[in-house]
């Protein structure tokens, strides 16, 4: 049962401390359950797609789970505002939970794919509802960011461990079991929920009008978007290219006629309008593009490219996924004290785009500690923009538009990683069969090309062995043609990265459009209903 309105509570926020607390822990496993599979998931990633074959599926792993989450995102925003937002916080923990089994259970890349899309549904339900749940539970902004370092000390646990967790459970019991971590978080995340959480009251109580055409208008735009950036370096100006690039502004121009007419749309362009949220949501796409491009990449990089073990990858990954959460906490502490909070935006945006200019940097004889702290910057950036995105875009779009605000700043930053996935990992594999070929010509192993063109072959052990033995029969030196594959994906990845170091150049470029903005105090709480 949820408490009743005449409950007393401290000021700013809806519950008293001991209900407000388990109601956190509650959203605290689902931050979690979100923050582990992004962090196992792609330290696995490597070894993923060198056992089930299939490198050309490497950037679709990561963007089915964006692109279905970007849908979902915004629907259950709207939802959560209309009925409240206990029951969607639910139904998102099963539908993950099962996805989670089912990536498990994947037998190939293309059925793997799809289970992450699955997967996507169920995390773009949990970000457009639980997040939201925050500010209802503590409408006050000063008092809601002291209660977000619990927010964020769980995603700093589940990312210190994830990385690391990843990568020995891909050691010693196979990918498949990264999937299967999420299985007790998960049934934790649903108790606390289910017992704890109150049913917030909605604002309105007319029937909700859900834009089921503008959620089909937006996937065939950025559906065709992710496959025409994927099919066009390879495919040049062919049909199937010309057709991507037709569905593309035909859906896009249909997305933008029907938005503007639909009296609940999926996409409110006033929104985009407003010159105080505009600048934060093309903020939150810069964001994402850096931060994917950096999560997805640097595992390949340090296992493909300087042939790391997982275990090893995870240790040096472990410092960008722990910092987001430091620089959360630091932030919390900071923003509140500072007469101009957007000055936190140029740092952590500055922060951002060195650690890519200095993973562009990296090589096989790269110090290890220097890595950790490129990663180590990275995380602390990111740390510095995403709250203050997520605050600032709440406190401008006040109470009637909170949860749009807060789905539309989390879309826009997983539209931001799909991108920043499909044209890093479309540079990274259109450089890397070029360069490789190349050097194999250079070396009189031109013969071998069909076999180290999938840089799988740098990440399967068993396969570089079999690979080594054949040659050594032949009396040739395999190691050269290896080494020369290394190389080639090292130089393709810095290529990638480039476009993560602009992304993260036009973010800070971009921060100076951002209005001052100053976090008030002495919101009234809204009660929360019974059950």
């Amino acid at each position: 049962m949820a408490p009743s309105p005449s409950t007393p509570h401290s000021a700013g926020q809806v519950l008293p401390f001991r209900q407000s607390l388990v109601a956190m822990l509650g959203l605290c496993f689902c931050t979690m359950l979100v923050a582990l599979d992004q962090t196992v998931v792609g330290t696995a990633l490597p070894t993923i797609v060198a056992e089930l074959k299939g490198f050309e599926y490497y950037a679709w792993v990561a963007t089915s789970y964006l692109l279905t989450s970007v849908i979902t995102v915004p629907i259950f925003g709207r939802l959560g505002d209309f009925y409240g937002r206990k029951r969607f916080v639910m139904a998102a923990i099963i539908v993950f939970t099962a996805a989670s089994v089912l990536c498990g259970a994947a037998n190939s890349m293309p059925f793997l794919v799809v289970a992450r899309a699955l997967q996507g549904i169920g995390g773009g339900m949990l970000v457009g509802t639980a997040f939201a749940c925050v500010p209802e539970l503590f409408p006050d902004p000063h008092v809601r960011l002291r209660w977000q370092v619990l927010l964020s000390s769980a995603f700093g646990i589940a990312n210190a461990i994830g990385p690391s967790l990843g990568g020995f459970l891909t050691e010693a019991y196979g990918w498949r079991s990264v999937f299967y971590v999420n299985l007790p978080v998960g049934l934790l995340g649903l108790w606390f929920v289910a017992r704890h959480l109150p049913h917030m009251r909605a604002e309105e109580h007319s029937k909700a009008s859900i834009d089921w055409l503008g959620a089909l208008l937006i996937t065939a735009a950025l559906g065709s978007l992710q496959m025409l950036v994927e099919w066009l370096p390879a495919d040049g100006l062919s049909r199937g290219v010309v057709t991507l690039g037709v569905l593309l502004i035909v859906s896009s121009l249909a997305l933008y006629w029907w938005e503007k007419r639909t009296s609940h749309p999926i996409l409110p362009f006033e929104m985009f309008r407003d010159r105080s949220l505009a600048p934060l949501f093309v903020l939150s796409v810069f964001a994402g593009f850096s931060m994917f491009g950096l999560l997805f990449y640097a595992p390949l990089l340090l296992q493909g490219g300087f042939g790391l073990s997982p275990r090893e990858t995870g240790l040096l990954i472990t410092p960008l996924v722990v910092c987001i959460t430091v620089g959360s906490i630091v932030n919390g502490r900071l923003i509140t004290r500072l007469r101009k909070p957007n000055v936190m935006l140029y740092l952590g945006f500055l922060l951002l785009a060195l650690a890519c200019a200095g993973v562009i940097t990296t090589h096989r004889g790269t110090p290890h500690w220097l890595i950790a702290s490129y990663m180590f910057v990275a995380g602390l950036g990111l740390g510095f923009v995403m709250p203050n995105l997520t605050v600032f875009a709440q406190e401008v779009a006040g109470r009637a538009h909170l949860g749009i605000a807060t789905a539309l700043m989390q879309s826009l930053r997983m539209i931001g990683g799909m991108l920043g996935t499909a044209i890093v990992g479309t540079l990274v594999n259109h450089s890397y069969t070029g360069r490789v070929t190349d050097a194999l010509a250079a070396n009189e192993g031109a013969r071998w090309t069909s076999q180290l063109s999938d840089p799988q072959m740098l990440v399967n052990v068993q396969a570089q062995n079999d690979f080594l033995m054949t040659l050594a029969h032949m009396g040739q030196n395999g190691a050269l043609f290896i080494e020369a594959a290394r190389s080639s994906l090292v130089a393709a990845i810095h290529n990638g990265q480039m476009v993560s170091l602009a992304a993260a150049l036009a973010g800070l470029w971009f921060v100076r459009r951002v209005p001052l903005i100053r976090l008030t105090r002495g919101v009234k709480p809204q009660p929360p209903a019974g059950e």
